[in-house]
């Protein structure tokens, strides 16, 4: 039995909470399921993921835990990563909306200011043109 704190990001509430509205969201972590899976369930309140993958659903390569998107048998065409490891999405660079990583700044709004951006990926059918632009802004 472990006791596991979290410090919750600015924002993940209303992060979450949208994004499960907008589209069908997979937590895929680096993360062991025994730690990741009572964190995910302290965080997702409106069930936002439906589905949840952990680090055996990783590809262990060149000494990092990669996410390969390919494995969700998904349309790579509609699928974006948001993550804070490049590493972590380093077999599908174009689809990832990198975030910078978070400790315990406060007064963090990436979370949030990521909100509008998200809402017009939406409504798109080409998300590599929208994913290209927000990485070059």
């Amino acid at each position: 039995m472990h006791q596991v704190y979290v410090l919750k990001r600015p924002h993940v509430d209303e992060f979450l909470r949208r994004m499960g509205e907008l589209f069908e969201c997979v937590l895929f972590t680096a993360s062991l399921s025994k730690y990741a899976d009572p964190v995910a369930d302290l965080l997702d309140k409106w069930g936002a993921f439906r589905a949840r993958l952990f680090r055996e659903s990783c590809v262990f390569h060149r000494g990092n835990y990669v996410k390969d998107l390919s494995r969700l048998g998904r349309d790579m065409n509609k699928l974006v990563i948001v993550d804070n490891s490049p590493a972590s999405y380093i077999f599908h660079p174009d689809n990832a909306v990198p975030i910078a990583s978070w400790f315990d700044d406060m007064s963090d709004r990436e979370l949030l200011d990521l909100l509008p951006f998200f809402e017009r990926l939406s409504k798109e059918d080409d998300i590599y043109t929208m994913l290209q632009e927000h990485k070059s802004s």
